[in-house]
């Protein structure tokens, strides 16, 4: 996950890294990571250099550059501003940022959307889910010539996370899957990958305590195990995205590793 090998911005765990996002793809070649997901917040959204053209000409200079795909973006903007919530003329505005993140994500060759329905981006309505859906399905065309794909990161219960996304067409929508936020919600993930894991295209790895927040991997809730072994079943061959708790000493490059070996021996041992 894009920042996790820069310093802490103002504190948070997840942010976009203002200061060295640049930096972050030599970082990244230097400690043995070629894949990168971009992080995106409302705040200064527009300013973003994956908005702007010549943030999108020096990304793709980067990228070639150091050899780093980036697959995937993660939408917290969507979470800090959803569209599916706000009043009409916000939603407007909101709908028209989402195609231009959408534009933005196709310019540089980001292929995933992770819209967050966790926190303040919850669907709590019947009537906030239709909208989302109604507003998507809208959008289909647009995704389709950009070929883009919308994947869905929710707090919903295993089979009302599978109603949901069957309302949706799979080629243009799927999940995210992440572990530490199921751990944190009590989920097993025995149940939640049968009953949507054909859905699934793109897996954050985290570990959380149960009702709690992230931790380092291994010390939490996520039975990792369970979940890698049953990604396998499923016949999982997606991205894996390290969304993991931030070092304590400041060597976040030195956890990262760690975290990624580890998470290479759980694919390793099952096969996933």
């Amino acid at each position: 996950m894009q920042g996790r090998l820069s310093p802490l911005v103002d504190g948070r765990t997840q942010a976009f890294p203002w200061g060295c996002w640049q930096s972050e793809f030599a970082s990244a070649r230097q400690h043995g990571f070629d894949l990168m997901e971009w992080t995106l917040d409302q705040d200064l959204l527009y300013s973003n250099p994956l908005l702007t053209e010549a943030g999108q000409a020096e990304v793709t200079a980067l990228r070639a550059q150091h050899g780093i795909r980036i697959g995937s973006l993660t939408g917290d903007c969507f979470m800090q501003s959803p569209f599916w919530k706000a009043e009409a003329a916000q939603g407007e505005q909101l709908q028209e940022d989402f195609r231009a993140v959408a534009r933005a994500c196709s310019a540089v060759g980001i292929v995933m959307m992770v819209l967050p329905l966790v926190d303040n981006g919850s669907l709590t309505t019947r009537a906030q889910e239709d909208l989302l859906v109604d507003v998507l399905q809208a959008h289909a065309p647009l995704l389709t010539e950009l070929r883009v794909q919308v994947v869905f990161e929710s707090d919903f219960a295993p089979a009302e996370l599978a109603r949901f996304i069957d309302r949706l067409d799979p080629a243009l929508f799927g999940v995210n899957y992440d572990i530490g936020n199921s751990a944190s919600l009590g989920m097993r993930p025995a149940d939640e990958i049968a009953a949507y894991g054909h859905r699934i295209v793109n897996v954050h790895i985290k570990d959380r305590m149960l009702g709690g927040t992230t931790v380092p991997l291994g010390t939490g809730s996520a039975d990792f195990e369970t979940v890698f072994a049953a990604l396998a079943r499923a016949g999982y061959r997606g991205n894996y995205i390290l969304q993991t708790a931030r070092a304590q000493d400041g060597d976040h490059a030195g956890a990262l590793c760690r975290y990624r070996d580890m998470a290479l021996d759980w694919i390793e041992r099952h096969g996933s």
